[in-house]
């Protein structure tokens, strides 16, 4: 039996489900920011106390750098639900989570390092490998849909 869903039918739920992940993401950076303060890379994190030098990247707290991905998120999460920016939006998404790679093999080490915790180590263990399928539909996204032929 053929399908009445079109592949732009497919798309568009597709792109709502990611939105969605990514506007209840974008809520937890807010509501729990210590879960993703361990993934921000300690080079780009600057340090007030003068404890340390900071790097030329250094220009956010850790704190800064949770509530900006955060808001980035939430801003990706709508353009996802537009179709005109859907496409450019999901291009961002893709790079965003390819980004966080780094984040998160940084926050691994740690966890696996010596004030590292079980906990940490579990929960780290299991965020990286979820980068790949999310860069998959992330890129999924980018793909234009055909038209779908009119019959007469």
């Amino acid at each position: 039996m053929p399908s009445r869903w079109s592949g732009r039918d497919t798309q568009t739920l597709s792109a709502v489900a990611m939105s969605a992940l990514l506007l209840a993401s974008a809520g937890k950076h807010f509501e729990d920011p210590g879960f993703f303060g361990p993934v921000v890379p300690d080079f780009l994190c600057r340090d007030d106390s003068g404890e340390q030098s900071n790097s030329p990247l250094a220009v956010l707290s850790r704190e800064e750098w949770v509530a900006v991905s955060g808001l980035l998120e939430a801003g990706a999460a709508v353009g996802l639900l537009v179709p005109a920016t859907r496409r450019a939006a999901a291009g961002c998404v893709t790079a965003m989570f390819t980004l966080f790679i780094a984040g998160h093999l940084g926050a691994l080490r740690k966890a696996y390092g010596p004030d590292g915790t079980p906990g940490q180590r579990r929960i780290h263990s299991l965020r990286l490998p979820l980068q790949a399928p999310l860069i998959a539909w992330a890129w999924s996204l980018t793909k234009p849909v055909p038209r779908k032929p009119v019959r007469p």
